[in-house]
């Protein structure tokens, strides 16, 4: 089974998004996990919100701090501004993705990220040869 690491520097807000949608539409085929190099508290609410629009429950998720064993066990890292604070292993799978961060914006704001990250989590999929359970 493949697996798939999303990290941002909060683990809140797109990291969380990201994992959502990757355990949704991969209908448990890939495993998930998100992490953050500073982890916030909470998950952004409006986040939740926006994943709610769209059936995604990401109410029960917590943001986790990033860890080298993480990483090691990915396939694929997907780093959405953490920076230099991602460990890099040769060998390893790396996506960079340009993303606005949703901390602190509305949810008029939050909802172009959402769709983007939905749009790119289609395109990790079709990468990993794993066919989306929904659409």
């Amino acid at each position: 089974m493949p697996s798939a690491l999303f990290v941002c520097v909060h683990n809140a807000g797109r990291s969380q998004m990201a994992a959502g949608f990757l355990r949704a539409l991969s209908g448990g085929a890939v495993e998930v996990r998100s992490a953050g190099s500073m982890p916030a508290d909470t998950i952004n609410p409006v986040a939740v919100e926006a994943m709610a629009e769209v059936g995604v429950d990401i109410t029960a998720e917590q943001p986790k701090v990033l860890t080298t064993d993480a990483v090691q066990a990915s396939d694929v890292v997907i780093t959405m501004g953490c920076g230099d604070a991602c460990p890099i292993f040769p060998g390893k799978r790396y996506e960079d993705w340009q993303l606005d961060d949703p901390a602190g914006q509305g949810i008029d704001a939050v909802r172009p990220i959402r769709d983007e990250i939905r749009r790119r989590v289609l395109g990790l999929l079709d990468s990993l040869g794993v066919e989306p359970a929904a659409t």
